[in-house]
């Protein structure tokens, strides 16, 4: 038996066939075409299964994008990227569409849950995640299960404050985490200081060919990261914090930044046994989390 890993992204729809141990047997992706709302969305989800055969299907397994209750599988909230996803209860759409069972959990939370399962938090049954990435996502592992919270929205660490009457966010607030520390307020404070618009590559290629202003600014921004990082330590008192994203494609070399900004901010038995790891599971994390789940809810995890 197997399971279709789908992860539903703003942009795009990664998918796969994925073995009971989490081996990723077959996979592809499609444009989530968010503007057309979402029963074009589920009718792209059933082409998607229809295209295995049901006879070795043991389960859906769906990681999403927003605010969602992984314990019925609807969209509560976040968003609304893709029209009408809010109030979406796709767990129950597709479990009547195809007689299997399926979960739907939060695309950060299924990330936490893949690296628990198979990347830098194996063996781990309490720590922190969090994603770099447009936003910072994030995700709380305790005692092996995911923290929701009362109404299935916890951890959303992009929307600490930071910086009192900083930068305006989406979420209606100024000085949120995500608006310094991001991978998307990296390339706007190198725009900022150049007039250019950079990726993340190209601006860390500059820094380590020894270009002053970008180390200026990836010295200010590690800076912001280990601000939000700090607060989140003092408040969970954590073993582990998994780092994921595209700018962990750094490595060591920005792993090693992000401790030595970090120490120089917690107090001694904060960061005692403390370890930062970056993610091991890449763009992969949100299926394979979605399929623990899934293998979860029928019983075989």
């Amino acid at each position: 038996m197997k399971i279709v890993g789908i992860d539903i992204g703003g942009t795009m729809i990664k998918y796969g066939l994925i073995s009971l141990t989490g081996e990723i047997l077959a996979s592809g992706e499609t444009s989530t075409e968010a503007d057309k709302g979402v029963e074009n969305l589920f009718n792209k989800l059933v082409t998607i299964v229809e295209s295995y055969s049901k006879e070795e299907i043991l389960g859906i397994a769906v990681s999403g994008t927003g605010q969602i209750d992984g314990s019925i599988g609807k969209v509560v909230g976040g968003n609304d990227i893709i029209l009408g996803w809010i109030g979406t209860n796709l767990v129950e759409r597709l479990e009547n569409k195809f007689s299997l069972p399926a979960v739907l959990e939060n695309d950060v939370n299924c990330a936490a849950l893949g690296e628990k399962w198979l990347g830098a938090g194996r063996g781990e049954k309490d720590f922190i995640c969090i994603t770099i990435g447009t936003g910072i996502g994030g995700g709380v592992v305790l005692n092996n299960e995911i923290l929701r919270g009362d109404t299935c929205v916890a951890a959303e660490f992009g929307h600490i404050q930071i910086v009192k009457d900083g930068i305006q966010c989406l979420c209606g607030k100024k000085g949120c985490y995500e608006r310094y520390a991001s991978a998307t307020a990296l390339m706007r404070m190198a725009k900022e200081a150049t007039g250019k618009d950079m990726n993340g590559k190209e601006i860390f290629d500059l820094e380590k060919s020894g270009d002053s202003t970008m180390k200026k600014i990836i010295s200010e921004w590690v800076d912001y990261f280990t601000d939000g990082l700090s607060t989140i330590a003092y408040i969970f008192n954590p073993s582990l914090i998994v780092i994921g994203g595209g700018v962990t494609k750094q490595g060591d070399y920005l792993l090693d930044k992000f401790n030595e900004s970090l120490s120089s901010k917690l107090g001694p038995n904060f960061k005692k046994n403390l370890k930062l790891k970056f993610a091991e599971l890449g763009n992969n994390a949100g299926m394979l989390g979605a399929t623990y789940l899934l293998l979860k809810k029928v019983g075989r995890i």
